[in-house]
């Protein structure tokens, strides 16, 4: 197996650094960690892509929860998705519902076409609140650039979630499996050798980067920590 991604959430250049400096693979940046993650502005995507030379995958979500908002809303997210792209970023994360937890396919389809047919994104934690995963990832099956789901598994965390995680981890050769699993919520030390064993190969800290809070700077040390958990 190769070696496993190392994701951490990032809020700026300095968390970047910091992130990179303990062996993260990737980075997730965004703005807000407190609504699960906001667009950052166009400076902070040029700051951290500057800071850092490992790859960038660029939160685009306007507000806290998993709707997409009107069509207005959408257009504007639309617009920072191309500006963003036209800045250089080519990694994004993004995912949106219906009412009736369907996954939002007008939403997801146009930023898809906003970031380029060349971009690579993740579908975020949105599969978590989704009236049904296996449904979902058939609507996504054929959407360009879709190569990660971020998932816990559960809407409360991977703890609850790790059932799902594993059952899921075997179906990698079944349509709409195929995108790569980035077990992140709640994700703790404990919880990596049974995720290993099954052939998960990707992870995804926030809090976990921080151990003075949520919303402080990027440990270096504490990155550290789940690299070596993770093979270094």
């Amino acid at each position: 197996m190769s070696r496993p991604i190392l994701e951490v959430i990032a809020l700026d250049s300095e968390d970047a650094r910091a992130a990179e400096a303990g062996g993260a693979d990737r980075l997730e940046l965004v703005t807000d960690m407190a609504a699960d993650g906001l667009t950052p502005a166009l400076e902070t995507f040029a700051a951290v892509r500057a800071a850092v030379g490992i790859p960038v995958r660029v939160m685009l979500r306007d507000t806290d929860g998993f709707s997409a908002g009107g069509a207005a809303a959408l257009e504007r997210l639309c617009g920072s998705a191309r500006a963003l792209a036209a800045e250089g970023a080519d990694e994004f994360v993004f995912g949106f519902l219906t009412d009736d937890g369907r996954a939002d396919l007008t939403a997801v389809t146009a930023l898809a076409e906003a970031i380029g047919p060349r971009a690579r994104w993740t579908f975020h934690r949105a599969i978590d609140r989704a009236a049904d995963r296996d449904a979902l990832r058939k609507q996504l099956a054929d959407l360009p650039g879709l190569d990660t789901y971020l998932t816990a598994g559960s809407p409360t965390g991977v703890e609850d979630g790790l059932p799902t995680l594993l059952t899921e981890a075997s179906r990698g050769d079944e349509p709409g499996y195929e995108p790569r699993i980035l077990v992140g919520g709640g994700l703790q030390l404990p919880h990596v050798p049974a995720l290993l064993a099954a052939g998960i190969t990707a992870f995804h800290i926030g809090g976990a980067a921080r151990p003075e809070g949520w919303g402080r700077p990027v440990s270096a040390a504490a990155v550290g920590v789940w690299r070596e958990a993770l093979g270094g």
